[in-house]
């Protein structure tokens, strides 16, 4: 295998673990916490996880092990996108199991969930986990979004698990795939397998946090990441002085990561999508917004500038996301097959302007066509719109746009406008781990193992405390139905993880309000550079901006 230098340099890292988790397994006890209830809806949430609900929180402190002594088989997936530090996860995971007792057994299941189901899976060593230390990416099994949601689908699991006699299953995941952990717990409890189900949060948007969960893995690298990608065209925009770049982010639901972004790199435009939702800003007010920047800045003879906006913005805009709401409806069933078999646009437009209501073809007629026939591409697995696929960098240049060039010929825009446009998406997911994720993901790992030791359950391996230096860091674990709440999903209710949204009210964006309008005219970019691991602490070990004003260490 031909290495990097910097591959080999990351192999020789040795992760740095938590206070009470180090010395060794032996000398690790538990402290029992409070029991606990679901952040909403209590009673709904009770009557379906019976036997996993109202658990204790617990912490891992050092003094006399008490867990009773067994083998442990134990089976890995992980679930989802990927996200920097998985590897690190799985490799925490492995030397505590070895640890314990060298002849228990790691398995990881291949492609995701769908490899519990298809029973395709590795026995792990160390030969071949020592290959993947401190590395980004999935792909020591790989991963994949098949949900573990049905009866039939928990049976074969149940039967996977007893063939090769597995004591517990570690999966590593989002707030769906943490979800369908506390529902398979729950089966695994209630048919009295023997099965523990343990949960690690995971998730490069920043939407799975909540008192307990304060970072989820995986944020910190890829947001570096980006930043230095950001800072790196905010450089070359000063240096050039003739583009504006409109940079789309990573995040659907949340806008965490373009926070963060905006946090490190000071951008002159950032858009929060939560904000946007609760001023009920329209296309109009965003496209003004950000022309009244450009204005300004051309009236101080800069023609250039950077403006960050998070993938998910457009479903923030209430009529956007009423519109979309329409389509969905629009399309439904075998209605999709009959407008793919009109022959031209021309057709498709008349079809979809008989189809919506006359407010929502308003909203969808001002759009520029490119971004009508996103709207109208390959739905998602539930029939709706992928919002994803919408170029919102593009479409937010456009209507920038053509607000000042109506401003031009009123003679109040004097200045030029020319656009770059970037989308950062895959770009942070694989990126080696920073060192602060490099420790969190193996303590997250390590942690998940002390869980199963002690018999724990439909848990989220926990690690609080994470704006410190490691050895103050705290673990434990909290019961995964702490954090769920009935949802409406594809016409059901449903428990999941509820998604934690940007707080508008946090310190984070309060710092981000207090200072945007001096970015959005002065020129005040920050570099932040390429994420170091070697070096100082202060540098090498930073964490976001977003945790330490959260902490209110920044």
């Amino acid at each position: 295998m031909n290495l990097s230098p910097l591959q080999k340099a990351r192999y020789e890292y040795q992760p740095k673990l938590p206070g009470m988790l180090r010395g060794g397994i032996a000398d690790i006890c538990v402290k029992q916490g409070a029991p606990t209830e679901s952040v909403a809806d209590q009673d709904k949430i009770r009557e379906l996880f019976p036997n996993t609900y109202g658990k204790n929180e617990i912490t891992f402190e050092r003094g006399t092990n008490t867990s009773a002594p067994k083998k442990h088989v134990v089976g890995v997936i992980l679930s989802g996108g990927q996200a920097p530090g998985g590897h690190n996860v799985i490799c925490g995971l492995y030397d505590a199991i070895k640890a314990t007792d060298k002849d228990n057994v790691l398995l990881g299941f291949k492609g995701g969930p769908s490899g519990l189901i298809d029973d395709s899976y590795i026995e792990f060593d160390d030969e071949y986990i020592n290959a993947f230390r401190n590395t980004g990416g999935f792909d020591i099994i790989g991963s994949g979004r098949t949900k573990l949601e049905t009866e039939e689908q928990f049976k074969i699991v149940t039967e996977v698990a007893k063939k090769h006699g597995l004591t517990a299953i570690v999966i590593i995941g989002g707030d769906d795939s943490n979800t369908n952990a506390a529902v398979l717990a729950e089966y695994m409890a209630a048919h009295d397998t023997g099965v523990q189900v343990i949960g690690c949060p995971k998730t490069i948007d920043g939407d799975l946090k909540n008192e307990d969960i304060e970072a989820s893995f995986g944020f910190d690298t890829a947001t570096k990441t980006y930043s230095e990608l950001i800072g790196n065209i905010e450089r070359d925009a000063n240096s050039a002085k003739k583009y504006w770049h409109f940079i789309k982010v990573m995040g659907r639901s949340a806008s965490h990561v373009a926070l963060e972004c905006a946090l490190e790199t000071q951008p002159n435009i950032c858009l929060i999508g939560e904000e946007v939702a609760a001023k009920k800003m329209s296309l109009a007010d965003i496209a003004n917004y950000i022309a009244d920047a450009v204005e300004k800045r051309a009236n101080n003879g800069e023609n250039f500038g950077v403006a960050i906006i998070p993938e998910g913005i457009v479903e923030f805009v209430p009529e956007f996301s009423a519109l979309i709401a329409e389509i969905n409806e629009l399309l439904a069933g075998k209605k999709t097959d009959e407008f793919n078999a009109l022959p031209d646009w021309a057709a498709k437009y008349d079809f979809i302007k008989k189809g919506l209501s006359d407010k929502a073809f308003a909203v969808f007629d001002i759009l520029p066509q490119f971004v009508q026939q996103q709207l109208f591409l390959e739905r998602d697995p539930h029939g709706n719109v992928q919002v994803s696929l919408i170029e919102s960098e593009k479409l937010f240049s456009e209507m920038v746009k053509n607000e000042l060039a109506k401003r031009k010929a009123a003679g109040t825009f004097k200045g030029k406008f020319g656009t770059q446009h970037h989308f950062f998406g895959y770009e942070g997911r694989c990126a080696f781990p920073s060192n602060f994720d490099a420790d969190y993901c193996y303590s997250l790992g390590y942690n998940a193992f002390m869980l199963i030791q002690y018999g724990c359950t439909g848990y989220l391996s926990k690690v609080s405390n994470i704006s410190r230096p490691a050895d103050e860091w705290v673990a434990g674990g909290m019961p995964i139905t702490k954090m769920m709440n009935i949802e409406r999903r594809n016409g059901e209710d449903k428990p999941v993880i509820r998604k934690a949204l940007v707080e508008l009210d946090g310190a984070p964006f309060k710092y981000f309000e207090a200072h945007r309008e001096e970015w959005a005219v002065k020129t005040s970019f920050v570099y932040p550079g390429a994420i170091q691991y070697f070096g100082p602490a202060e540098v090498c070990d930073l964490t976001t901006r977003t945790l330490a004003l959260e902490k209110g260490q920044a």
